[in-house]
């Protein structure tokens, strides 16, 4: 792959179209949800394949619980599926898995889970798999601000710099996504990683996530290789 040259290191998607999928076969939603799985796990075997450290993806956004219950508890149920059905190959590749966000809206069952399958995984030192769950960019950063003033005003008088809050985001210790990818077709980020994706490369593309495999992560990523990365510098 052309590529291999300059591959990110962390790589975020966006998993965008599992409904309109479903409606365009003539099913319900949830079928899009469920095929939606695929796409994941193609997602992370090329992944394994191109030596990409870090993959997340935003699978259940804060604003998500306004959606239907019947749709919401059978997204929840499908995560608790996948993610145990996903286990060997976790072990098998040396995956370590994570789930971030505001678990304290998730259900016992679906945190007992989660974190069963963290510990289990916690010591392997291949790929990191992240999954945004119950997660939104604002509270995010909301949440971070009021941890770092609560330790501003135990030790006062230190001064504050935009790399001190990214110790208080629920991804410190993550790099920042170097491509983000969405698709089908929207061009907006949707309150996802607001203050993480700074200076990331957008691709979008018109591909329903149901319908994105290894070919069009491979595209995505040869056009990410094409970008001149400054960071607000020249070159």
């Amino acid at each position: 792959m052309q590529a291999q040259r300059s591959l990110p290191t962390h790589v975020s998607f966006i998993m965008d179209g599992n409904g309109r999928w479903a409606r365009e076969r003539g099913k319900e939603r949830v079928f899009g949800h469920f095929e939606g799985v695929e796409s994941v796990r193609a997602v992370m075997e090329a992944s394994v394949d191109w030596g990409i450290p870090f993959v997340s993806f935003f699978a259940f956004s804060e604003e998500n619980w306004g959606r239907p219950d019947d749709e919401v508890s059978t997204l929840m149920e499908l995560m608790g599926r996948a993610m145990a059905a996903e286990l060997d190959n976790f072990m098998e590749h040396g995956i370590r898995f994570i789930v971030l966000g505001n678990r304290a809206r998730l259900s016992d069952s679906l945190n007992a889970e989660i974190d069963r399958i963290m510990d289990i995984t916690s010591g392997n030192g291949g790929l990191t798999m992240i999954l945004f769950l119950s997660y939104s960019g604002q509270w995010d950063i909301l949440q971070a601000a009021e941890r770092m003033a609560h330790d501003l005003i135990e030790h006062p008088g230190q001064p504050v710099r935009p790399e001190d809050l990214s110790r208080y985001l629920v991804t410190a210790g993550i790099p920042d996504p170097d491509l983000l990818i969405r698709t089908s077709g929207e061009k907006r980020i949707s309150n996802y990683m607001l203050w993480q994706t700074a200076y990331t490369e957008f691709v979008f593309t018109d591909t329903l996530w149901p319908d994105f495999r290894k070919e069009a992560y491979r595209q995505a990523l040869e056009e990410y290789a094409s970008r001149d990365r400054r960071f607000g510098k020249i070159k």
